[in-house]
């Protein structure tokens, strides 16, 4: 398959950011969008550091329509858009649920009429296990497959379903592809599926090489491990990262949070060839790793045995 330029959004985030090194590493060429409200610039040089090839960086905000026009405008050959750019806090959503709509909602608005002015037709959207809500209120939904029934439970859940409708409902006229890409646990504590950045990655990236391979129409993939870990777990491999015992305070539940959103990831499996491949520990372990050599964050220069490390292999 001939692969072609890649408009990331919100592409100097954590996620998009390892999405972003994943596509250029597949050979893809990328053009990144955002407006670093919660990044740095920085992370563009990091990415060429790692793979030695450097994406195009445009500072753009999603809902500015005129300047996503001007991007696409000025790169012809993007035929696919990967899109992460969002406000993403479930607590901060309920407290400014107006600008979670107006960011993630208006935003993905934004750039599906810019995509359409300018044929762009493919889509991989970053949707979030909060659209399902509360999956235990059904029989058999634990981990949660995609047949699941939504039902999100905070605003920020909710500008994610939407944007699912929105995005199906432009496909379903448009033909256009897209994909998207105190609790009764052990111990009292909500369960999550975490998943290591870089098999997150490389599951957008597998979902848009499918896209691509020419299988129009709508599909949602669940991009989890399929383990579920409560939050006492998750302070416990991260202790054992960290070689001691990190203190923690117990507080109430977060409003609008469930007990479970374990992911079924069989039809990713199945359809992608995909597969969650690091465990929470390895996944502790490698972020622990780069904040203990990078203290400021992207503040300071890269440890210099990495950067000669990195030198050798090209």
């Amino acid at each position: 398959m001939v692969v072609g330029s890649v408009l990331v959004t919100g592409g100097t985030g954590y996620i998009g950011s390892f999405t972003a090194l994943a596509l250029l590493e597949a050979d893809y060429k990328v053009v990144i969008v955002d407006n670093l409200y919660n990044s740095s610039p920085a992370v563009i040089n990091r990415i060429e550091l790692i793979c030695g090839k450097k994406p195009e960086y445009i500072q753009c905000d999603v809902t500015d329509e005129k300047k996503l026009d001007e991007v696409f405008e000025k790169h012809p050959d993007i035929d696919s858009v990967v899109h992460f750019a969002a406000l993403k806090a479930v607590g901060e959503s309920g407290e400014i649920p107006l600008e979670y709509y107006r960011v993630n909602v208006y935003g993905t608005l934004c750039l599906l009429r810019s995509m359409q002015r300018h044929h762009v037709t493919n889509i991989v959207f970053s949707s979030s296990a909060t659209v399902y809500g509360d999956a235990t209120r059904f029989e058999n939904m634990i981990p949660i497959p995609e047949e699941c029934p939504l039902g999100p439970t905070n605003p920020y859940g909710n500008t994610k379903f939407g944007v699912e409708t929105m995005i199906t409902d432009h496909i379903n006229a448009e033909r256009a592809n897209a994909k998207k890409a105190d609790y009764k646990s052990k111990d009292g504590t909500a369960i999550r599926d975490y998943i290591h950045i870089l098999d997150l990655a490389r599951g957008h990236t597998v979902a848009l090489d499918h896209l691509r391979a020419a299988h129009p129409g709508v599909r949602a993939w669940n991009l989890g491990t399929g383990k579920g870990s409560t939050v006492y777990d998750m302070i416990g491999a991260f202790s054992a990262a960290v070689g001691r015992q990190l203190p923690h305070e117990v507080v109430g539940r977060r409003a609008g949070d469930v007990l479970d959103l374990t992911a079924n990831p069989t039809r990713a499996n199945r359809e992608l060839g995909w597969k969650a491949e690091r465990t929470l520990e390895e996944a502790c372990e490698d972020l622990w790793r780069w904040t203990e050599r990078n203290p400021q964050g992207y503040r300071q220069e890269a440890p210099r045995e990495f950067v000669e490390k990195l030198k050798g292999r090209k």
